[in-house]
């Protein structure tokens, strides 16, 4: 069950939607289902076929006169509550009770006080009301609005467990914020694949991955065709505070980029997390070591680059082994978090739109709660770097990448090992009673098997990419995705990477008998 809160200005002009037509679908039946009153007592009657609202407005905003302090700028709370579709129907009794139990979870109306603001509930569809609030008090205080959307949510959690409904994830922050519906209908409109807040989120969580540096981080966004705008601080001249990013093809009216900070796109994503992502843990004598840098440009063979990839897969099989064995909460948190790197780099080295799904969905189960930054470890230090080395190795361009044999095979083991650590998360995320997130990490774990499965499959469309003048030494990421002329789904269909056997001992040569007496 979830709640959404508004707030506005006008009682009438509610009213008046809540009795309509609808905008998005039909309003069947419009009735009060509860309120500070009997409800028979508070509905509005009819006039000439119409209703009447003047007495039912007058009723609510009464209050409103005998204030003792300035009424609130926006004194209309109204709050939807909606069941999930799998839920059964809710009776008007049992919407009442849900109504009355978030009145009083909230304090606009607690059970027993006469004094408390007044509300109405109004019902025009079978899987959700509107709640309806005038914020002032009958006794002339002006009731207290902090917080109500987290109390929305605890009133909905206890309805939930109440009548047997479907659970709903906490609001612990770690989902990223979604697009709202005015970028969802603009990408609609436009014939975008998504909206700008989702590829911008990818872009930025791409190159954290396989930066150690702000300015790695900053250049690598510049490269990927992504514009960067820095924040600088205002007491300490020449210190970076924050960034924004936007897209070249997303503007405004006036023809201005559309800008989103680090924090509207993920919680982790903010400058000063992301520096803690890119320090060193320390030893244990408290000490951080020096930032060794990976070199940029180095040629790589087929041989070398098969061997990072195995290399890369070695590493995920040993922190899956650390997640299931290692009680420490510290690191399988660190651990947890890190994965997020490594498949986001393999989605960039695969440039395949499944691989960077997958790391989208287990982005929610890689986080903390509440924006927590993981305390880091070196088990989860490992796994940064084997990510860091995917994204930074280069190999020159001018090696002819048509007549290189596939590495399907050695990123085949590294999706199966990928897929193997995030089943564990998952399972991590289940004990700790983290539903959302369990079911965010099976997600990705299950986008990441079917890759590997042997039934022909449909080629994926490539994730879109912003054309760059070519130089010298080409990123990873691109160069790695020439050994791929078609998506890396086919590749896998066609030839599944299985686990070599041993091979069979020649029979032993017979032993002759010795001739018989």
């Amino acid at each position: 069950m979830i709640g959404k809160v508004t707030r506005g200005h006008s009682v009438a002009r509610l009213l008046s939607y809540l009795y309509g037509p609808g905008r998005h679908n039909e309003h069947v039946n419009p009735h009060i289902v509860a309120g500070f009153r009997l409800p028979m007592a508070l509905e509005p009657g009819l006039a000439r076929g119409n209703r009447d609202f003047r007495h039912l407005v007058g009723v609510l905003t009464s209050p409103l006169d005998t204030l003792r302090h300035t009424p609130l700028a926006s004194p209309v709370w109204q709050c939807s509550i909606r069941a999930a579709p799998t839920d059964r129907p809710l009776s008007d009794d049992e919407w009442a009770d849900i109504a009355q139990e978030v009145m009083h979870q909230t304090g606009f109306a607690p059970r027993g006080d006469d004094q408390a603001c007044r509300w109405i509930a109004v019902r025009h569809a079978d899987d959700h009301i509107h709640l309806v609030t005038v914020l002032a008090r009958e006794d002339g205080r002006n009731p207290s609005v902090h917080r109500d959307y987290f109390k929305v949510a605890k009133a909905c959690h206890a309805i939930e467990e109440r009548y047997g409904l479907t659970r709903t994830a906490p609001a612990d922050r770690t989902a990223a914020p979604r697009p709202s519906r005015a970028e969802t209908e603009l990408a609609h409109r436009k014939n975008w694949p998504e909206p700008p807040r989702t590829a911008l989120r990818r872009h930025v969580a791409m190159a954290a991955a396989g930066s150690e540096t702000e300015d790695d981080f900053f250049a690598t966004l510049k490269e990927a065709g992504v514009l960067v705008k820095i924040r600088h601080s205002v007491r300490t001249p020449g210190e970076i505070t924050g960034y924004a990013v936007a897209l070249p093809h997303h503007t405004n009216q006036k023809g201005q980029p559309v800008w989103f900070s680090g924090g509207k796109l993920a919680a982790n994503l903010t400058l000063p997390k992301l520096r803690h992502r890119w320090s060193t843990p320390p030893d244990a004598h408290g000490r951080r070591a020096p930032r060794r840098y990976a070199p940029s440009g180095v040629e790589l063979t087929h041989q070398e680059r098969s061997a990072a990839y195995q290399q890369a897969a070695r590493a995920t099989a040993t922190a899956t082994w650390q997640m299931r064995h290692i009680q420490d909460s510290a690191v399988r948190a660190d651990v947890a978090a890190a994965t997020s790197d490594i498949l986001h780099v393999t989605a960039a080295i695969t440039g395949n739109r499944e691989l960077a799904h997958a790391a989208d969905f287990y982005d929610r189960a890689a986080r903390e709660p509440y924006g927590r930054q993981p305390r880091q470890t070196p088990y989860g230090s490992t796994l940064r770097t084997i990510a860091r080395t995917l994204a930074r190795s280069e190999i020159s361009a001018r090696l002819n990448h048509s007549h290189r044999p596939s590495l399907t095979s050695a990123l085949s083991q590294l999706i199966v090992q990928l897929a193997a650590l995030i089943e564990t998360v998952a399972d991590l995320r289940q004990t700790q009673q983290r539903i959302a997130q369990a079911a965010a990490a099976r997600k990705a774990a299950v986008q990441l098997t079917d890759l590997t499965r042997t039934r022909p499959r449909q080629p994926s469309p490539p994730l879109p990419a912003v054309i760059r003048p070519q130089t010298p030494n080409h990123n990873a990421a691109r160069l790695a995705a020439a050994d791929f002329p078609v998506p890396l789904s086919q590749h896998l269909a066609t030839a599944p990477y299985q686990r070599p056997r041993t091979a069979a001992l020649p029979p032993a040569p017979a032993r002759r008998r010795p001739p018989s007496r």
